[in-house]
């Protein structure tokens, strides 16, 4: 079992992954998201996630399906919600 390191709060699916990332895959992204794995981001980015984590601002993670569509999981500052999209959705 993942711990998570923080609140996903309400938890929000974009109608582009909801036809193109199964269901499972999306889920185990959102658990390893909630637990600090960041997928496929570049460095820098995973560093500002763990300066998010102690400083209350958004986190983003980025992911692939086995088909490989991208997709990406967004933890709001608050911590109020988190939303899985396709970037051409942001």
């Amino acid at each position: 079992m993942i711990t998570p390191r923080f609140r996903l709060g309400a938890v929000l699916l974009t109608p582009g992954v909801v036809e193109a990332v199964p269901s499972a895959e999306a889920a185990a992204a959102l658990c390893a998201h909630a637990a600090g794995q960041w997928g496929d981001v570049p460095p820098e980015d995973a560093l500002a996630n763990e300066w998010a984590l102690k400083n209350g601002a958004r986190i983003l993670s980025s992911h692939r399906s086995a088909k490989g569509t991208r997709f990406w999981i967004i933890t709001e500052a608050d911590r109020a919600s988190t939303c899985i999209l396709l970037p051409s959705e942001y």
